[in-house]
């Protein structure tokens, strides 16, 4: 026998992405493992501990909190942010398979809840693979729906043009290299949008499929001043945001 770990992907904020594949995956679970990362995302951990709630069918699963271990802030652009971010992982991992360790049975099950989906700018697999070097355990991995997803049915757009391709990169990368093509643009506490020519066609959504969702579609000119005014209001609001754009030249329109 041996420890068995899912990682479910919950979709981007609404439960109703939840697919049957989790539901099944929820109902197998006897312990679920939530990082703790203060107050101002207490509302990530409720979201979770409400879809665990609609879907399982039977009582008797548990959460177990984990302290997240500090993070030294870096800009992304600096040149130890890579170490910074490594050895971040590194300190989860260690605090990943303890827990695993002193809260499952040698056939015990346990999951990890992953936003949105577990393979898109998600450091969940990445840690467990460290973990796995450590503690015996086998895992699997339960597709989510992205943001990206979300955010093209929530603004009734197809994500590419015919036969083009789609970039997907974050704030920093947009800045550094332009934007050449369609592009999604995740982890941009900036607005790097605002670095594109005007009349570039934006769809921007923030906390999407949650009851705080806002949308706003136009040009850089027209709505990117609005966004960013929108982004800061509602992170202070919150205390945190999640906010993904698609970009497209104006040319692709």
């Amino acid at each position: 026998m041996t420890r068995r770990i899912h990682v479910i992907g919950i979709g981007a904020g609404d439960p109703d992405y939840v697919t049957a594949q989790a539901v099944a995956a929820l109902n197998d679970t006897q312990v679920f493992f939530v990082m703790d990362k203060g107050d101002a995302k207490d509302e990530l951990v409720a979201l979770r501990r409400l879809i665990c709630d609609r879907f399982i069918r039977e009582p008797g699963y548990r959460f177990v909190t984990l302290t997240d271990p500090p993070r030294d802030r870096v800009a992304p652009d600096s040149p130890t942010y890579r170490k910074v971010v490594a050895d971040w992982h590194a300190a989860r991992a260690r605090v990943w398979a303890s827990a695993i360790e002193s809260e499952l049975g040698p056939d015990g099950v346990g999951g990890f809840l992953a936003w949105g989906d577990p393979s898109l700018y998600d450091s969940t697999l990445r840690i467990l693979e460290a973990v796995a070097r450590e503690v015996d355990f086998s895992y699997d991995v339960i597709p989510g729906v992205t943001a990206i997803q979300a955010l093209t049915a929530r603004h009734r757009i197809p994500l590419n043009d015919v036969g083009e391709p789609v970039l997907i990169t974050t704030g920093r990368q947009l800045r550094e290299r332009g934007l050449s093509g369609s592009a999604v643009v995740m982890l941009d506490a900036d607005c790097a949008f605002r670095h594109c020519p005007p009349d570039t066609r934006i769809w921007w959504g923030a906390y999407l499929g949650t009851p705080d969702e806002m949308l706003v579609a136009g040009t850089v000119a027209d709505v990117g001043d609005q966004i960013a005014q929108m982004r800061t209001a509602a992170r202070e609001r919150h205390g945190w945001i999640m906010d993904t754009y698609l970009l497209r030249p104006a040319d692709r329109t």
